[in-house]
């Protein structure tokens, strides 16, 4: 009987505190690079050409995140300006073309942990990119545009500035496909990609939580 009127008086046990999972905290972004084009086999209407080299671009990006704890998501956009391509047919450097691109990208990222605001991470994603080959020389091509499924591996760390800001230094490998000319001699690059080094921001809104 007294163990039952003890049970009676019990006070209720509070509810668990929240932990970091009970929330999520959005985040835009904002990404300069500079890409280091890389090229599969290239054919002009069927003929293996050689000596081929894609040029350097320049490439900006922006995005819309969301974190939680050591985990991030976030959908980005990228531009690559165009990039030079020249390759060998008939004779040296005889081919010329302009290649660039646009990549829409869902991306999930772990943050492996935080050091003197120091916050390295891994990342993958995948989507899609509209690659462009336009201003073909040495070959009966035209201008002609395609999409492509894309795909890409990060790398970096952030630099936490304020409780809401971060400067990110990043490598992201990123292919985004084949590409071809139009024409009556089409020129056909069988995969575009590229190693690139970023430099970006990203905001959140932790301090307006």
């Amino acid at each position: 009987w007294l163990q039952e009127q003890k049970l009676d008086h019990e006070v209720p046990l509070p509810p668990p505190h929240a932990t970091r999972w009970s929330y999520s905290c959005w985040y835009v972004r904002g990404d300069l690079g500079s890409r280091w084009g890389l090229l599969g086999d290239v054919d002009v209407a069927g003929a293996p050409t050689s000596n081929d080299k894609l040029g350097n671009d320049l490439t900006a990006g922006a995005g819309l995140g969301i974190k939680s704890s050591f985990l991030r998501a976030d959908v980005t956009a990228g531009y690559a300006f165009p990039a030079k391509y020249t390759g060998t047919l008939a004779a040296p450097n005889d081919i010329h073309a302009k290649v660039q691109s646009i990549d829409v990208l869902a991306n999930g990222y772990l943050d492996l942990g935080t050091w003197y605001r120091l916050t390295p991470y891994v990342g993958a994603g995948a989507g899609m990119a509209m690659v462009k080959v336009a201003d073909v020389q040495g070959a009966t091509s035209a201008d002609n545009t395609r999409w492509n499924f894309a795909w890409a591996g990060m790398a970096g760390v952030a630099w936490t500035i304020s409780p809401n800001l971060q400067i990110d230094f990043g490598y992201r490998y990123l292919d985004v496909g084949k590409a071809e000319s139009g024409g009556a001699a089409p020129v056909t690059f069988d995969k575009i990609a590229g190693h690139e080094v970023r430099i970006g921001l990203r905001w959140s809104a932790d301090d307006l939580r």
